[in-house]
C-alpha cells in the first residue's frame, strides 16, 4: 500500500517498536511474519463492542501465523477496566497454558489497550503484546508510549506499569466505524497535541475542522500522523514520565477529576476538553496567554463539538477539588499543573495554589 507510514520509537537511540499507519490490514501480514509467531500462542483481547466489528477479520489473518489463537472479550466500557477483569484474563491465559514466549494482541480503544498492556506486563512477570487501536483516542494517544494500567475503585489508572508494545498497528479504516461522539472524543487529545507542542499543527486543526469532522481520508491520515509524531517526540525524550512527558497531561488534572466525579458518564476526551478550557483560563489569569487566545482555544474546542463546562447542576466546586487532590500527579500538597506558556508551548508548574484551582473549577462550572 502506497499511503502507509512507519514511525520508529527509540530509547537511547535504539529502536524499540514501530508504529505502522495503514489504510487497511494489508501490511499486517508482513508485521506478523517479523514477529515470528510460528509455534507461539496468541490471545486477542477485545471488548464486546469492538468484537462485533473487527475481531473476525483480525482472527482470519492471525490464525495463518500463530500456532493457536485464543480470544478474550470483556464488557465494553470504563467500568470493566479493573483488576477483576485482569484476573479473568490471567485465568484464561493460565488455563490455555500461555508461557513467556506467547503474546497478547490488544484490539480496541484505550480501555482495551491499557488493560491488555497491564496484563502483559504482569503475567509471568512480563510477556509481549501489540496494540491494534480502533478509536481515534487510542490511535493518537494511549496505544503509544507503554503506559498500561487499570482503575482502582473510583481512581483512574491508579494501578499500572510501563510496558512497551512490540508493535502499534493503526488501521485507519477502523475510524470510519466510530460514531460521532467517539470520534470527537479523540479530538480532545489531538487538539492537546497542537496546544502543547506545535502551534502550526493547532492552526491546521482550526482551519481544517470541517474536513476532519467529515473524516476526509487525507485530512484524517495527516492528522493522525502528526499527532503520532508529537507523541513519539515526547515519549522518546521521557519514556517513564520523569520530566517533560508530563506535558501530555495538559487538561488532565481537572479532566480526570471531572471524569471521576461524574462516575465516567462523560468520555475521556470530553473531560480533557473541559480540563483544557480550565487550564487555558488559568494560563490567561497568569498572564501567559491573552483573552483573545483563550477565546480562540475555546472556539476551537467548540468547532469540534467538545464541551467547555459541565451540564446541569452536575457537580459542586468542592466535589471537583477533592477529586483533583486525589489525583496520582499530586506531590505532597503540590500539583504538577500543566499551563500554556503560549499556544504551541506548555510548561510544568508546581506553584499552582488550591485557590487558583478553585477559580478554575468555578469557571468551568459556570459554563453549564
Amino acid at each position: 500500500m502506497n499511503n502507509s507510514h512507519r514511525i520508529t520509537i527509540k530509547k537511547d537511540n535504539k529502536p524499540i517498536y514501530d508504529i505502522v499507519l495503514a489504510e487497511d490490514y494489508s501490511l499486517l501480514h508482513d508485521e506478523l511474519q517479523t514477529l515470528n509467531l510460528t509455534g507461539r500462542k496468541v490471545c486477542i483481547v477485545t471488548d464486546s463492542t469492538v468484537s462485533k466489528l473487527h475481531l473476525n477479520s483480525l482472527l482470519e489473518i492471525v490464525k495463518d501465523y500463530a500456532k493457536i489463537v485464543e480470544t478474550f472479550t470483556f464488557t465494553a466500557g470504563e467500568s470493566s477496566k479493573t483488576l477483576s477483569t485482569v484476573e479473568q484474563l490471567y485465568e484464561k491465559l493460565i488455563l490455555s497454558n500461555f508461557d513467556r514466549n506467547d503474546m497478547l494482541f490488544a484490539l480496541g480503544g484505550g480501555v482495551v489497550g491499557d488493560l491488555t498492556g497491564y496484563a502483559a506486563a504482569t503475567y509471568l512477570r512480563g510477556i509481549s503484546f501489540i496494540q491494534i487501536p480502533t478509536t481515534l483516542l487510542s490511535c493518537v494517544d494511549s496505544s503509544i508510549g507503554g503506559k498500561t494500567g487499570v482503575d482502582f475503585k473510583s481512581y483512574k489508572n491508579m494501578v499500572g506499569a510501563f510496558h512497551q508494545p512490540g508493535l502499534v498497528y493503526i488501521n485507519l479504516a477502523h475510524l470510519n466505524t466510530l460514531d460521532d461522539r467517539q470520534f470527537v472524543n479523540g479530538m480532545g487529545e489531538v487538539i492537546k497535541h497542537g496546544l502543547i507542542k506545535d502551534a502550526g499543527y493547532y492552526k491546521e486543526l482550526r482551519e481544517n475542522h470541517e474536513l476532519i469532522l467529515k473524516r476526509e481520508p487525507e485530512a484524517l491520515k495527516d492528522m493522525v500522523l502528526q499527532s503520532c509524531k508529537i507523541k513519539q517526540e515526547v515519549v522518546e525524550t521521557d519514556p517513564t514520565e520523569k520530566g517533560i512527558r508530563a506535558l501530555l497531561n495538559f487538561g488532565h488534572t481537572i479532566g480526570h477529576a471531572v471524569e471521576r466525579s461524574m462516575d465516567f458518564k462523560l468520555l475521556h476526551g470530553e473531560c480533557v476538553s473541559i480540563g483544557m478550557a480550565g487550564a487555558a483560563y488559568l494560563s490567561f489569569l497568569r498572564g501567559n496567554i491573552t483573552k483573545e487566545d483563550l477565546e480562540e482555544i475555546e472556539e476551537t474546542l467548540s468547532f469540534y463539538k467538545l464541551p467547555l463546562g459541565l451540564p446541569g447542576n452536575s457537580l459542586s466546586t468542592e466535589e471537583v477539588l477533592e477529586a483533583v487532590f486525589h489525583d496520582k500527579k499530586v506531590d505532597g500538597d503540590r500539583i504538577k499543573f500543566i499551563l500554556l506558556k503560549e499556544k504551541g508551548e506548555a510548561v510544568i508548574d508546581a506553584t499552582v495554589t488550591r485557590e487558583e484551582i478553585s477559580k478554575v473549577v468555578s469557571y468551568i462550572l459556570d459554563r453549564r
